[in-house]
């Protein structure tokens, strides 16, 4: 590139995105795109946006646009379910989501493209549930160009794509309710209504669901016939700590392997996941019925996707696992249960 005033640069060809930000018009984007052809008319425009000189296109041995890189890195970044700019804006390409459900990251290939310092990588958090259309990441180099080497080596890098959204895929699900105090219609059942709507914004449309008393061989039982029919299992009553609480006892005498018993997250440490065969069972304690937010929300969309709950991914879940109790939720789009990077 070859640096001019801006008075000596009219019929040159701009080398790069200009942008402008203007308060008064709520606006932030391109005044000149880069290829324009400067104006003697673009010369009062460019001094209002404080360029008294301007940088033209020269050819440069060796060094690659901020354009022509993003260019060619989306293609190589974006997996399944995952589109992108059709072109790069100020040397940005954006991507999306072009599917509902969980974005799941390449965190260390992420890393390693971000820790180069002339690439800019920016995403949301892995395993986040996602709409169509969501924005999940951004990719931009920083300065105007880099050297050739140093884009060979991002593209290196990138053997595979590291952004892809997994579908939900797990459209059936059995919820069991226990408990003599709901069985014997001594007090009404309200956790069914609750998880059923929690479910339908993932797609669920088949849910049955049955009410049991606290015998642990009816537990069992059932637990069996329902993974059968069911790729999740939900069970609720008696899933805690208490000497008396029989479904836990249940669910283990079925032959359920859970993961971990409970989890370090608050609100909903008793909720455990486990796995009988292809199928999830969970353990939902009382405090996904009290609490808006908790455990349950944070694991319910990978276990929709089906994609396996492992030990890390609970424990990681430590950090930031402490809900914040806001006066007006906005879950998802905090801090609550988005955890670590644990390798």
């Amino acid at each position: 590139m070859k640096k001019l005033k801006v008075e000596d640069a009219v019929g040159e060809k701009l080398a790069y995105d200009i942008t402008e930000v203007n308060l008064d018009t709520n606006f932030k984007g391109v005044a000149f795109y880069r290829g324009h052809f400067i104006e003697e008319k673009d010369i009062e425009h460019l001094l209002c946006l404080g360029k008294e000189y301007v940088f033209v296109d020269e050819d440069e041995a060796g060094e690659v646009h901020e354009n022509d890189v993003a260019t060619a890195i989306a293609p190589l970044a974006a997996g399944k379910n995952i589109y992108y700019s059709e072109a790069p804006k100020e040397g940005k390409i954006d991507f999306f989501a072009a599917a509902d459900g969980i974005l799941t990251i390449d965190t260390e290939t992420v890393l390693k493209i971000n820790s180069m310092e002339i690439p800019s990588m920016p995403t949301i958090n892995d395993k986040y549930p996602v709409t169509a259309g969501t924005k999940v990441a951004a990719f931009r180099i920083i300065p105007l160009t880099c050297k050739k080497a140093i884009f060979d080596e991002m593209k290196t890098i990138l053997e595979q794509p590291v952004l892809a959204v997994r579908e939900y895929t797990i459209k059936s699900v059995s919820m069991i309710v226990t408990g003599n105090e709901i069985y014997y219609g001594k007090i009404e059942d309200k956790f069914t209504e609750k998880l059923k709507q929690k479910l339908t914004k993932f797609g669920v449309n088949e849910i049955n669901s049955r009410i049991l008393p606290d015998d642990e061989t009816v537990i069992a039982s059932a637990v069996k016939e329902e993974s059968e029919q069911s790729g999740l299992i939900l069970i609720t009553g008696g899933t805690s700590v208490d000497p008396d609480d029989k479904t836990r006892l249940g669910i283990e005498n079925a032959g359920v392997e859970f993961v971990q018993k409970g989890n370090p997250i608050q609100p909903g440490n008793n909720f455990s996941i486990g796995y009988l065969n292809s199928t999830t069972v969970c353990a939902v304690p009382a405090a996904a019925l009290f609490y808006n937010i908790t455990s349950l929300d944070i694991f319910l969309p990978q276990i929709l996707a089906e994609i396996k709950v492992t030990k890390n991914d609970i424990v990681s879940k430590a950090i930031g696992g402490l809900c914040h109790q806001c006066k007006v939720c906005v879950y998802p789009v905090c801090s609550f249960g988005k955890g670590v990077c644990l390798n």
